[in-house]
């Protein structure tokens, strides 16, 4: 636009209006032409100024719509119909305001994000008296793990941490879009961003700000801000064809009519507003509404990808299953009880971070068993855990370090790609625990509506074994599987897919790789590794597959709000020059008409902040749930 900084626009405007009142009032003094110095001097420097930012905007490779607005400038002043060139200066300048005005209610569900984002905590000073809770307030970038932090009554939780008051209640509606307060007891983890309840609470900070869930979206928020959405390219590229109409259909009159002031009349009417306010606003709504629905994207770019993608591809583990593996069957050995054998492999369990050592605990918890303290406990590496309960060595792990330690033991028969922990008390074999980990319950409602939505390809990318991967393919509705692949493997595969673009979506580590080589990638970061979020476009920040249906919905959306916004700012500016050709439309009133234009195109550009809603129809998931792993646990 031809005033660029934020700081000048409304001074702009301001300097305008009291001129234009200047003139007018010279005007019916008699002294038009005093007036008339004074707006050709005022506009010409006006000119000179966009002609300035013209020629930074090509240096920089970018050839923009200033010079339809340089040249109606110039054209009016040179036919003495200075009102219109007050107006035509007015309309560019206000345009940015209206720009501003849009963009700032587009971003208000982004912005507000920011706004949140703790700055202080209160780091207790003496963390081993509990009733003592003198604190000292530090930046919240100063907090270390292993801080015991005061969260008082609604403050936002500063960092990830665990509860160390007893119960508490916390609303995580900005973090997962549930509506209802949620109840975490001593142990459970508190994420940043979550709002504290009623009461006073403890936390130990087991991350550091940077590393923290809140301040990671926040971080994904600062960077979607400052991004340029490929459509507002797109609308620079309708910059030569609609320069070249706008001056044949202006040059035309004036060979017609013999009269230079058509010409300006015309030019008027073909101010580039419209194309340089509508994309931006449509853009910025989109991602404001996508971050509501729990998906922050890295920018505009990332809305045209989703709203264009053709084939997809999804992890298996953590992304098309929950990630957490359930128990789904004790099988005690002769002389124990299921009860005493999930009791005691439980709480050697304790003391592993394998995900199926979770599920163990989980499950013991679940049927109010009492877990024992270990008098002594070790994990070795990828094999089990090894401790001493009540005076009995207990060990935990896989068929062949458990076969290691009880010669002769028959392995246990399960169903494809379950996973199995065994477990031996005082040297003997006690039994076996199954484990599963079944599809997301969404899962297949995900992939239905994409492929009923134009998503021609879909494809599974997955490191596990074939059988487990098969499996939860046909669970979902994925026909085509690759398994047991390597990180650069999935890459490879990845970037041969065909039709493109190509979306993936994964959770882990492992697929950062993947997620940052392909057209568009999307973590699940509710609980997936920083790499991931990292390394992807955008990160759904709630613990669900179904926002991914709702970020390609969004993405269609507002490509097609943004499209037809410019082609209606086009469509009314080509009329209505079409109708000045003839002389019917004075240069002052044209120059007014224009800026109607402008508001209606602003006005339908917001209508990105609305639309349909993306409806899953889920299909059942089968009877049993498939796990996450192979025949090993460890």
């Amino acid at each position: 636009m031809a005033v660029r900084g934020v700081g000048l626009r409304y001074p702009v405007i301001a300097v305008t209006v009291l001129i234009l009142i200047v003139v007018l009032v010279l005007h019916a003094a008699d002294s038009a032409r005093v007036g008339r110095w004074i707006a050709t001097a005022y506009v010409a420097v006006f000119v000179v100024w966009t002609l300035v930012g013209m020629v930074r905007d090509v240096l920089r490779g970018h050839v923009g719509l200033d010079v339809l607005a340089v040249v109606a400038m110039v054209a009016t002043l040179a036919v003495g119909e200075y009102v219109a060139s007050l107006i035509i200066v007015l309309m560019l300048s206000g345009g940015e305001a209206l720009e501003d005005f849009a963009g700032r209610r587009a971003q208000r569900d982004l912005t507000a994000l920011l706004d949140r984002s703790p700055r202080i905590a209160h780091v207790v000073v003496h963390p081993h008296a509990p009733d003592v809770d003198e604190f000292q307030d530090v930046a919240v970038d100063d907090v270390v793990p292993g801080d015991v932090l005061l969260v008082r009554p609604a403050e936002v939780v500063p960092v990830d941490g665990v509860l160390l008051s007893d119960v508490a209640s916390f609303d995580e509606s900005s973090l997962t879009g549930e509506s209802m307060p949620v109840t975490r007891t001593a142990g459970g983890e508190v994420l940043s961003g979550a709002v504290n309840g009623t009461r006073a609470v403890r936390v130990r900070a087991i991350r550091r700000s940077a590393d923290s869930q809140y301040q990671q979206i926040v971080a994904l928020v600062r960077q979607a801000q400052t991004s340029r959405a490929p459509v507002v390219r797109l609308a620079d590229r309708f910059a030569v064809p609609f320069t070249a109409v706008s001056l044949v259909l202006a040059g035309a009159a004036w060979a017609l009519s013999g009269d230079a002031t058509r010409f300006a009349e015309v030019l008027v009417l073909a101010t580039p507003c419209p194309l340089l306010i509508a994309a931006p606003v449509a853009f910025l709504g989109g991602l404001s509404r996508a971050a509501k629905a729990g998906v922050i994207m890295k920018g505009g770019v990332v809305l045209e990808g989703l709203a264009r993608v053709r084939s997809a591809c999804f992890d298996k583990t953590g992304t098309l299953t929950q990630g957490r593996p359930d128990l789904v069957d004790v099988r005690p050995a002769a002389g124990f009880d299921a009860d005493e054998l999930l009791r005691l492999a439980a709480s050697a369990e304790q003391y592993s971070a394998h995900v199926l050592a979770d599920g163990i605990r989980r499950a013991a918890r679940a049927r109010g068993l009492e877990l024992e303290p270990a008098e002594e406990a070790g994990e070795v590496a990828t094999n089990g855990v090894t401790a001493v309960i009540t005076g009995r060595t207990v060990v935990v792990g896989k068929p062949a370090y458990i076969a290691a330690l009880v010669p002769g033991m028959d392995p246990v028969a399960v169903d494809a790609g379950q996973a199995v922990a065994y477990v031996a008390v005082d040297g003997r074999f006690a039994g076996a625990l199954v484990l599963a980990d079944a599809a997301r319950p969404e899962a297949a409602g995900v992939i239905g509506w994409l492929r009923g939505h134009g998503v021609e390809r879909m494809v599974m990318l997955t490191g596990d074994a074939l059988p487990t991967a098969e499996a939860i393919a046909a669970q979902v509705g994925i026909d085509e599987v690759h398994a047991e692949l390597l990180p650069p493997e999935k890459v490879h595969l990845a970037a041969q897919l065909r039709p493109r673009p190509t979306l993936m979506v994964g959770d882990g580590v492992n697929d950062a790789p993947v997620l940052a080589a392909s057209d568009i990638g999307i973590a699940m970061g509710a609980q997936g590794a920083t790499a991931a979020g990292d390394a992807a476009d955008a990160v759904i920040v709630v613990d669900s597959l179904s926002p991914v249906v709702d970020a390609v919905a969004i993405g269609r959306h507002t490509l097609t709000v943004a499209l037809t916004a410019i082609w209606i700012g086009i469509g009314l500016s080509v009329a209505l020059m079409v109708v000045a050709m003839t002389g019917v439309i004075p240069a002052v009133a044209g120059a007014l008409v224009q800026e109607l234009v402008d508001l209606t195109t602003i006005l339908y550009a917001l209508r990105a902040l609305r639309g349909p809603a993306a409806r899953l129809t889920p299909r059942r998931p089968a009877a049993q749930p498939v796990p996450a792993e192979p025949v090993t646990p460890r």
